[in-house]
């Protein structure tokens, strides 16, 4: 995604205008908890435009529109911080003439309180019954929009006091001779949470060692209260569309941080626990014991015109958190959270081996349910395809779904033996794996020695070649000599770009280096395949990995995207964006983490 994008808890600030305006023509603004509080903030200094010197986020640095052979008579710089549920910015004219000047300076401001399915999605909704106000008292403008009970306000408040109208601010400024000038707006949401910052450690020189200190503050900037649970923190998916408490986001980014936040991981497991399924709603795809695909409480949601209020569109979400309840105890020693987490975990390898689970052999999903399509990490509509392009029919079993499945049966053993004293179970969990082991390398082993990417509803082998495959080998799944052979082929150029692991490996008929799930390279899909191939005993393969995606860092500033696009690393180049990526992203912000831990 171009532009700038700065973010506090579930608070982001997208700008993409010239001098990091929030233009309001396309997806940029000030959102919180997916509602859009500002849709247009636009800076007028003077008669004239102004020139941009140096852009950012965070402090942008203008000067008015002069001829060539004219001195600019000052400059503007403005500075803007976010916090949860709020937006400082401030102006500061300076003067660099001897003579006092008169500068008109002023803000267009307005909060159409669209929701980010809005923004997202080709379906238009009506919302001709929605009711929005702006007024202006007591020096503040309040803008309002209430719909279905679904209420939201921005209050916008000026330092020194401006002239506001309910469209924006406005000041007339007398700034002195050779002196400064600072104005200054605070933008403030209903409804905002707070968050706790945390300090990142200093950073020993090494290449991986910067990428995760940039990926760990991002993480603290990505922290957002635990739904359900005072006191505890869980991280954010990614900005702007995904500041929420997401199933498979969280806990597979709790799991990288673990060894270095694992407040991350506690908070995780307590909010999806507090929200496990319950009942049979296939309206939100919720069954007893699976774990919550997603939290949303914008407006569509919150009226029920989206099915994300609280979705479990997720066959992946299950098996993680067991995943990362074993994974937490392991590193931590705390057995009071695994006690204490029992019931859920129960209720979790209940679902697991239930009717819709290892009943039929795999975790399975059905692709006719309300939301989305596909309910594994690639959840994209066109992601799960046949070699030649053929969609693959449901229901559906993915691979990396049953590699999940396989370590968090064996994890749930351990607890079962070592936390909550019930050998039987744990033998019986024990023997299920295996079992799952050996099926899986009878029905996913295909022709030429790789592993299909699903099976669909059929039991045919979807036989497109996909990252998946490095899921397996860092979940232990393959056979030594299949997994050294998958590995053998994840490595090759039609996978490996030169900065990551392509998601479909190039060449084939719906492969495209531009398309979000069968073409681009996610850091987080890299990453565990650096970590697969460090557990297959492929530590040169590994490392070569992880030297392309920290050399994509570092054309990033250290920051790895969401996505990058799958086109070949050329000679003198940095990696091509993909154009809607999130950044920063909760995932692949923890990737380095996962590389460290990994290579050592």
């Amino acid at each position: 995604m171009s532009g700038h994008s700065m973010v506090a808890g579930t608070t982001c600030l997208l700008t993409t205008g010239a001098g990091a305006d929030v233009t309001g023509a396309g997806d940029d603004g000030l959102f919180v908890d997916d509602c859009r509080h500002l849709s247009r903030l636009a800076l007028r200094v003077g008669a004239g435009p102004l020139r941009v010197l140096r852009g950012g986020g965070e402090s942008v640095v203008c000067t008015p529109e002069t001829p060539r052979h004219e001195d600019p008579p000052y400059t503007v710089v403005r500075r803007r911080r976010v916090l949860p549920g709020r937006l400082v910015e401030s102006v500061e004219l300076t003067s660099f003439v001897a003579t006092p000047q008169t500068v008109e300076v002023a803000y267009e401001v307005a909060a159409d309180f669209a929701d980010q399915f809005e923004l997202r999605s080709a379906r238009s909704f009506d919302k001709s019954d929605a009711v929005r106000g702006a007024e202006v008292a007591d020096g503040r403008l309040v803008l309002s929009y209430a719909r279905r009970g679904f209420e939201r306000t921005t209050t916008v408040r000026t330092a020194p006091p401006a002239r506001l109208t309910a469209g924006g601010a406005h000041w007339t400024v007398s700034l002195p001779p050779m002196a400064s000038v600072t104005l200054q707006v605070c933008v403030a949401a209903a409804g905002d949470a707070s968050q706790d910052p945390r300090a990142t450690p200093a950073a020993p020189g090494d290449d991986l060692t910067r990428c995760a200190r940039k990926g760990l503050a991002d993480l603290d900037a990505l922290r957002m209260p635990a739904p359900g649970v005072p006191g505890a923190v869980v991280p954010a998916a990614g900005a702007p569309w995904f500041l929420t408490l997401f199933g498979r986001d969280s806990l597979l980014t709790s799991l990288f941080a673990l060894p270095y936040r694992p407040e991350l991981a506690a908070g995780t497991l307590r909010a999806l626990a507090a929200a496990q399924g319950r009942a049979d709603d296939e309206s939100r795809v919720e069954q007893p014991g699976k774990i919550l695909h997603e939290l949303r409480s914008g407006e569509l949601a919150t009226t029920g015109e989206v099915p994300y209020a609280r979705y479990y569109g997720s066959v992946d979400a299950t098996p993680l958190f067991l995943m990362l309840l074993a994974a937490h105890h392991e590193t931590t020693g705390d057995d009071r959270l695994a006690a204490s987490l029992q019931d859920a975990a129960r209720a979790a390898v209940g679902w697991m081996l239930g009717p819709g689970g290892l009943a039929t052999g795999y975790l399975r999903y059905r692709t006719d349910l309300p939301g989305l399509v596909h309910h594994c990490w690639k959840d994209s509509g066109d992601s799960i395809v046949f070699r030649d392009g053929t969609p693959a029919a449901g229901p559906i079993a993915v691979a990396e779904a049953q590699g999940y499945a396989y370590r968090a049966l064996l994890g749930t053993a351990r607890l079962a033996t070592q936390v909550w004293h019930d050998p039987a179970w744990a033998a019986t969990l024990t023997a299920t794996a295996a079992a799952l082991r050996d099926r899986f390398a009878t029905d996913f082993r295909l022709p030429d020695g790789f592993v299909a990417l699903a099976l669909d509803g059929t039991g045919t082998p979807v036989d497109a070649l996909a990252s998946n495959a490095g899921h397996l080998l860092w979940c232990g799944l393959l056979a030594d000599d299949w997994a050294a052979a998958v590995a053998d082929r994840l490595t090759r150029d039609d996978f490996f770009s030169g900065w990551g692991i392509r998601t479909l490996a190039a060449g084939q008929t719906p492969y495209h280096p531009l398309s979000y799930h069968r073409g681009g390279v996610w850091p987080h899909d890299t990453a565990i395949a650096v970590a697969g191939l460090a557990a297959a005993g492929r530590r040169a393969d590994a490392a070569r990995v992880a030297d392309g995606l920290l050399a994509a860092a570092s054309h990033y500033g250290g920051r790895l995207p969401e996505v990058m696009t799958g086109l070949a690393r050329e000679s003198g180049a940095g990696p091509v964006p993909y154009p809607h990526s999130c950044s920063p992203q909760a995932w692949a912000a923890a990737a380095p983490l996962l590389v460290q831990t990994a290579l050592g």
